[in-house]
């Protein structure tokens, strides 16, 4: 009974829908982004965020010494951004090498082609006891890039999206 109601929580939990962004960080001359779904907005005054974020991703560290990340919302449509950040990238590689970009005031890419971006100050990091760790950012910037087309949502899964 127990793996049975176990299965039917995991099957609620995938209900939920989820946006698709890149998240992305960079601190000295590394930087790197990785596709997230479980991004929620958790405070309007401060304007605060917080995403979910897979431990051991090569993500985290830069995220923890530059103290900043930004998020990048992908429209639906966009099938060169999720094969480009489905997978992880190894520590040496810039995702970012052959997409137009720029640097958010905080130094986090932030990809041309995004819908909208926000710029964030890390104000907590929470350690869970789960596959995930929870990062919470002050938004100290941001704007609609790109107004047309429809977002990216899916329902719920890993946190991750999957390779096609």
């Amino acid at each position: 009974m127990a793996g049975e109601n176990g299965t039917n929580i995991l099957d609620a939990v995938r209900r939920i829908p989820c946006g698709v962004f890149v998240l992305t960080s960079s601190f000295h001359d590394r930087r790197t982004g990785v596709l997230t779904r479980w991004v929620q907005p958790c405070s309007t005054h401060p304007p605060h965020i917080m995403v979910a974020v897979a431990r051991g991703l090569p993500i985290e560290p830069l995220i923890r010494d530059s103290r900043a990340f930004a998020l990048c919302q992908i429209s639906a449509g966009d099938r060169l951004l999720l094969r480009s950040f489905a997978t992880t990238p190894d520590n040496d590689d810039d995702p970012f090498v052959t997409l137009p970009s720029h640097d958010a005031p905080s130094g986090s890419p932030i990809i041309d082609r995004a819908m909208c971006y926000l710029d964030c100050e890390l104000v907590r990091h929470v350690v869970l006891d789960g596959d995930h760790r929870l990062y919470v950012g002050h938004v100290r910037a941001g704007a609609v890039l790109n107004p047309d087309g429809e977002p990216a949502i899916e329902l719920g899964g890993n946190g991750l999206v999957p390779k096609d």
